[in-house]
C-alpha cells in the first residue's frame, strides 16, 4: 500500500443535469450532462507525486466514477405486491 498521511480531505461534487417534459404528461426525461469534482487534501509530509498516485488509484478503483465514465448496461425489475410488474414504454418512448 501507499503510505500517505492525510490530515484533512474535502470532496466537492457538482452535477450538471437537464430535465425536460412533464410527470403529469408521462413525458419527463432526466439526463446528466456533466459533473465536476474538486478534491482538497492536506498532507504534512507526502510528496505531491505520491499523493497524485493515491488519487489516481482511488479514482480508478471507484465503481461509481468508472460507471459514469464508462456507462454499463442497467437492468431494472419492479415487483408489486410480490408479483413482477411489467412497465411498458410510454407512447412517447416508442
Amino acid at each position: 500500500m501507499l503510505k500517505v498521511t492525510v490530515t484533512t480531505m474535502r470532496m466537492r461534487v457538482r452535477a450538471h443535469y437537464r430535465v425536460t417534459g412533464s410527470v403529469l404528461d408521462d413525458s419527463v426525461m432526466a439526463s446528466m450532462v456533466g459533473a465536476e469534482t474538486t478534491l482538497e487534501i492536506d498532507s504534512p509530509d507526502a510528496p505531491p507525486a505520491r499523493v497524485a498516485k493515491v488519487v489516481r488509484n482511488a479514482e480508478r478503483g471507484c465503481f461509481v466514477m468508472q460507471a459514469l465514465l464508462r456507462p454499463v448496461p442497467i437492468t431494472g425489475h419492479t415487483v408489486l405486491n410480490g408479483q413482477p410488474l411489467v412497465i411498458e414504454p410510454s407512447p412517447r418512448e416508442g
